[in-house]
């Protein structure tokens, strides 16, 4: 019996290299997890009914000596990266029913490593929230207490990861949307540098925010996955070929203001714990002082909804997507929009069309790209005395189901998160310890731009110690 829950991507490769498991094994024992407990969690939107001709055509690389580490591995897809011919919903009744016409770029670079695709998974409504209770399509919930969030918007993705249902999975971070959910569901999350993975093939939320990232159980599973997705676009104006940092140590900066406030005591001492752990291990633990830091969330929340705003525009009823007949144009965007779109996603269109119009762009949206390049300038100036910067990933442990019903306290999740996206740095979230009810920790390390390959070794040193 293939413990799904317990494998990693490396050791079923390895095994499948030697002939002791195929890939058909591997996805019917995914597949039978997906039977037993999807019900229950509402992880996967769609399996895909060939998921084991994908294995067998993966198998067959294998035996021809053309199999890599991620051949026949099956991976769980964000419902808002494209793949031809498959649905992609963003968790939305507005594209419901759309059908991709071309494969996400991310997509391609894993066909041609012979990846299996499982499946579609939940996700907040286009990508707008922290828990996955936004989706048209019903919440997920947390494999590790399914009365508790597993937090979002991929939250699809990391509960499957989680529970077994698939050995590693993409999802897309704006603020924060790949962390928050590892660490509430207990596995690696990371978001790449800005522009190092093509978001060619991605729905659009806020594009100067928006990167594809992987989930596994451990660094070293999520660095295969991503090694596979980095590279240039050219279909993608942003992309960047990652030219790794060399020479990356073993320095980390610890905004300790920045700690104070909104933080579990729990939270706290298990970071605490963490960095005592990391210094027995050679680190080098420097407090920094960092004070625009404070001012993250309030720039994503106002940079963000107005990119949103621009980007859902398209979605009005009239070229694509679900359509309300009306009598006049006016009143099909209106039936359609209110239709088709959730009350978070419409709070935030409301939002970003207000701080763009006219009289409230330069008091709103231009003061948050001033402190948005300061914030950026922060980062790249305490880079020049440390090499990564350590918080919690979030600064409470999985929640319970309609506990954060006021909007202000869900955005307070993505506290820790928000700035790596603004400042376009790489960041990823790494499992530290369990609370007194079993619940998650994580702490996140964020890196200079490009170094994305050397926050993979950190878990190396806190693993032993967990």
């Amino acid at each position: 019996m293939i413990d799904t829950k317990k494998l990693t991507i490396e050791e079923a490769a390895e095994m499948m290299k030697k002939g002791e498991m195929t890939s058909v094994d591997l996805v019917s024992a995914c597949l039978q997890k997906i039977e037993e407990k999807n019900k229950e969690l509402n992880v996967f939107l769609e399996v895909f009914s060939d998921a084991l001709e994908q294995a067998k055509k993966a198998d067959e690389m294998i035996k021809n000596g053309k199999g890599t580490k991620l051949t026949g591995i099956p991976l769980a897809i964000k419902d808002n990266i494209l793949i031809t011919g498959r649905k992609v919903s963003s968790g939305s009744k507005m594209l419901e029913n759309y059908v991709a016409t071309y494969d996400a770029f991310v997509i391609k670079k894993l066909k041609a490593e012979g990846v299996v695709f499982i499946g579609r998974v939940n996700m907040d409504e286009f990508a707008m929230g922290s828990s996955t209770e936004n989706s048209a399509y019903g919440p997920t919930r947390n494999p590790i207490d399914s009365s508790r969030v597993p937090g979002g918007s991929s939250g699809g993705s990391a509960a499957a990861v989680a529970s077994g249902m698939a050995l590693g999975a993409l999802g897309s971070d704006t603020g924060g949307s790949i962390r928050q959910p590892a660490s509430f569901c207990g596995i690696v999350g990371m978001k790449p540098t800005y522009g190092a993975v093509s978001r060619s093939g991605l729905t659009a939320m806020s594009s100067s925010l928006d990167q594809i990232g992987p989930f596994a159980k451990t660094s070293q599973d999520a660095k295969i996955i991503l090694e596979c997705i980095l590279g240039k676009d050219k279909m993608d104006s942003t992309s960047i070929e990652l030219s790794p940092t060399p020479g990356v140590g073993k320095k980390i900066g610890v905004p300790r203001d920045f700690l104070k406030e909104g933080v579990d005591a729990e939270v706290l001492q298990n970071f605490e714990e963490t960095l005592t752990k990391l210094k027995n291990k050679g680190y080098e633990i420097k407090d920094v002082v960092m004070p625009y830091l404070k001012y993250s969330l309030p720039v994503y929340y106002i940079i963000m909804p107005a990119e949103v705003s621009t980007n859902l525009s398209r979605l009005d009823g009239v070229r694509y997507g679900l359509r309300e007949d009306g009598n006049s144009v006016f009143d099909v965007f209106k039936k359609s929009r209110s239709k088709g779109f959730g009350a978070e996603t419409r709070r935030r269109i409301i939002l970003g069309t207000y701080v763009l119009s006219h009289g409230y762009y330069d008091a709103y949206y231009n003061q948050a790209w001033k402190l948005r390049r300061a914030i950026t300038k922060e980062y790249e100036d305490i880079f020049k005395d440390v090499d990564f910067v350590m918080t919690p990933t979030a600064p409470t442990t999985a929640f319970k189901f309609g506990d954060k019903k006021d909007p202000l306290q869900m955005y307070l999740e993505d506290i820790f998160t928000v700035s790596a996206n603004i400042a376009g740095l790489p960041s990823i979230s790494i499992p530290s310890g369990f609370s007194s009810n079993g619940l998650p920790f994580a702490v996140e390390f964020t890196g200079r731009t490009s170094s994305d390959l050397s926050l993979f070794d950190i878990e190396k040193d806190l693993r032993d110690n967990i």
